[in-house]
């Protein structure tokens, strides 16, 4: 394997990992991860994970950039719903300023780093593999 493929199956690996790890903490009470957010947003994350790490293995060049543009797409994706989900939370509470004090009660967390980190070392090492040459001998 090339040192662009390995930098692509470790971000497809980190992007695995990073699925379990802390995501939002509302009320300092308890984390969250991708699975307890949306557990079948969570299971097309890990999907493409593994896709993209079995196409990096049978250099699969094209369908691995296919599988880290998907996974960057998806994770800002989620980042984005994350957000606008903690913004309108407590929207039915009539009063501005209590509503407003909850939703920053739900703390983002240092999974989102991560995440971000394993879907963008797979792009950038997807996008720095090149096809290989098959060269062949010249008969003299």
């Amino acid at each position: 394997m090339r040192p662009s493929s390995l930098v692509a199956l470790l971000g497809f690996l980190i992007l695995i990992v990073a699925t379990f790890c802390p995501l939002l903490r509302p009320f300092h009470l308890f984390n969250m991860n991708v699975y307890k957010l949306n557990q079948p947003y969570g299971m097309v994350l890990l999907l493409v994970g593994v896709i993209g790490i079995l196409c990096t293995v049978l250099n699969q060049v094209k369908v691995t950039k296919i599988a880290a543009y998907a996974a960057v797409i998806l994770v800002a994706l989620l980042f984005v719903a994350a957000v606008f989900k903690v913004k309108t939370t407590f929207s039915f509470v009539p009063f501005k300023g209590v509503s407003g004090f909850l939703a920053k009660q739900i703390a983002f967390k240092w999974g989102w780093y991560v995440l971000f980190a394993g879907a963008l070392l797979s792009l950038a090492g997807a996008l720095s593999t090149k096809k290989p040459l098959n060269i062949q001998p010249v008969n003299q």
